[in-house]
């Protein structure tokens, strides 16, 4: 975990005291601060009431490891990272996973963070693409991602894919879909699964889950989430563009 350093090395007598300092002044700052702040629960207090307590306990206990945590960064260089190990392990018995939590939320918050400012960069280029507004479903080989739209307007992704290989090329131009099959299989290739197969032309080719790491034999592989809604969105008759 991130915020945990630690040591392969036997600590020295000296990091062995500043971490069981460091252990002290948070379980004494802790409890001082963070139960203080707390309000005692009230006999028949509610599991939602409960869980705000436990929130704002484990909030003051972290609140005050983290201000130990700064003022350690006074120490001598040799003492700081004992201090800051016993100062976690101080949290981990007080507030047991409250650091976990805390690091997980942050990590889901970055992942999201990232996420946003991809889909944004794709939706950019989607509309500075050459598909047309009466296609429904936009596919940019080159750069690996397809889109839904109504009228021009991104209304589903993009999205990442993959397509076919060389020898094996996803078919350029304008097509239509054609059917459907929910539980598709390919009897060419064994029997290979091919759930939401959306098909687009009479040879074949079918938007439909698959692996989209690695190149097709001319489908267009995506993500479950994305092959399903595909599959629930698009209709036959709709057009389909890809360049």
């Amino acid at each position: 975990m991130s915020s945990y350093i630690g040591t392969h090395r036997r600590p020295s007598r000296t990091g062995r005291r500043a971490a069981s300092f460091g252990f002290a002044v948070v379980a004494a700052s802790s409890l001082s601060g963070g139960v203080a702040s707390a309000q005692t629960p009230a006999i028949g207090s509610s599991p939602a009431q409960m869980g705000q307590l436990r929130n704002d306990f484990n909030n003051g206990v972290l609140n005050a490891r983290d201000g130990i945590v700064n003022e350690s960064g006074r120490l001598p260089q040799e003492m700081q990272a004992p201090v800051q190990q016993g100062v976690d392990n101080a949290v981990d018995v007080i507030a047991p996973g409250a650091l976990q939590a805390r690091e997980a939320q942050r990590a889901a918050a970055e992942r999201q963070a990232v996420a946003q400012r991809e889909a944004a960069r794709l939706a950019e280029a989607a509309r500075n693409s050459p598909c047309p507004p009466s296609a429904r479903a936009c596919v940019d080989l080159q750069n690996n991602r397809t889109w839904l739209q109504n009228n021009g307007q991104i209304t589903y992704g993009p999205v990442g894919m993959s397509h076919g290989r060389a020898g094996q090329e996803t078919p350029k131009g304008t097509f239509r879909v054609q059917y459907k099959v929910r539980d598709e299989i390919s009897r060419e290739f064994n029997n290979a699964p091919m759930p939401f197969a959306t098909y687009f032309t009479n040879s074949g080719h079918a938007f439909h889950q698959g692996t989209t790491g690695t190149q097709s034999a001319g489908c267009v592989r995506m993500n479950r989430p994305d092959a399903e809604f595909y599959f629930n969105n698009l209709n036959p008759g709709d057009q389909v563009f890809i360049w």
